[in-house]
């Protein structure tokens, strides 16, 4: 009779802890007094707990759930519609989703995931991790993991975003209409810390495509068009980042003649702002936004880059699913392609800006 390999689930009854207890130890992550850490690791000998993908692939048990983080489902409409997607494709396939949403805050998110861990959830999808240390804890309790739009770690699924491409699209759309004052508002990448996994991070990219495409035009970077900060507020999703910035810009005393947004949201509060300034769109101002979320709700119709957000949210749950049913799968990432959708917001420069 062949014996059954040793579980995370034995370590953490011979040891009298919660299995996120012993998650935390394993992966180094977290405090963990130093009597329950002795403990956990008194029984992980006890019991012969080997943490091998040969033990991972005995697993048969599943609680067909899958654990999403993201940072606040109700302040951009992107993560909704990405969880939304990811919920759409888990149902289909017999699972059901366990939202957490961590405010960009590493405590809160390690929280999350011990709530994952306790309530055995086959895979988590972050959208997206906040702390390495957090993905650590996951993989030390044998759990996939995918991430959404940033990537923190190399070692699991990611799905992401070619950034580069959207602001491409969107700077040579500007160009071609005669635009030579664009401005760029967007996230401060001070702001989101580089995970050390790309080269650049996904504001990095954002930005340095916009400089690259004022290089390649001949145009002279002029700093006061580049502002930078949080994408929205947190609290409550309202647009008063776009809007702040956007006073500031059309203060100037040569202001722009388009503008550039990280995000639809920041997109809104440009165009009250506009409003604000007796500046019509398209015919004094161009904007473009980031995401396509809710371009087609706003007056005018905004022209925006469309983040493929239902297949963020499939793909992920795809390769989630891949890992549950092969654990010896080696990490995929899947960069995806945006498509500038061109609508009502976008018109040819100015002629005062022409003469």
């Amino acid at each position: 009779m062949k014996l059954r390999s040793a579980t995370l689930m034995d370590v953490a009854r011979e040891a009298g802890v919660s299995k996120a207890t012993v998650a935390r130890v394993l992966s180094a992550s977290g405090y963990v007094g130093e009597e329950t850490r002795q403990r956990v690791e008194a029984a992980v000998k006890s019991v012969g707990y080997r943490p091998n993908v040969m033990a991972r692939g005995l697993r048969t048990q599943r609680s067909l759930t899958i654990g999403h983080l993201l940072i606040e489902i109700t302040s951009n409409p992107f993560f909704a519609h990405v969880a939304r997607a990811v919920e759409r494709e888990a149902l289909s396939n017999g699972y059901k989703t366990f939202l957490f949403n961590h405010n960009k805050n590493s405590e809160q998110e390690r929280f999350g995931v011990e709530r994952f861990i306790e309530r055995q959830v086959d895979a988590v999808i972050f959208t997206y991790p906040v702390d390495a240390a957090s993905i650590a804890m996951l993989r030390a309790a044998e759990m996939p993991v995918v991430q959404i739009e940033r990537q923190r770690t190399p070692d699991t699924h990611a799905v992401l975003v070619d950034n580069v491409a959207g602001i491409e699209a969107a700077m040579a759309h500007l160009l071609q209409l005669g635009h030579r004052r664009i401005a760029f508002i967007g996230g401060d990448p001070a702001l989101f810390p580089h995970p050390g996994v790309r080269a650049r991070s996904l504001e990095e990219d954002r930005l340095h495509t916009y400089l690259d495409a004022l290089r390649r035009a001949g145009i002279a970077i002029d700093p006061d068009l580049v502002r930078l900060g949080e994408y929205v507020r947190l609290e409550d999703g309202s647009d008063v980042e776009g809007y702040g910035h956007a006073k500031a810009l059309f203060a100037l005393k040569d202001r722009p003649t388009a503008i550039i947004a990280g995000c639809d949201v920041l997109a809104g509060g440009i165009l009250r702002a506009a409003y604000e300034a007796h500046l019509r769109v398209p015919d004094d101002l161009s904007l473009v936004g980031f995401d396509d979320t809710i371009a087609g709700q706003l007056t005018p119709r905004l022209t925006s880059v469309a983040q493929p957000m239902a297949e963020l949210g499939l793909t992920a749950f795809q390769l989630a699913l891949a890992s549950i049913e092969d654990p010896d799968i080696a990490p995929r990432t899947v960069t995806l392609a945006p498509t500038l959708v061109i609508r009502d917001s976008t018109g040819p420069v100015p002629v005062r800006a022409t003469r």
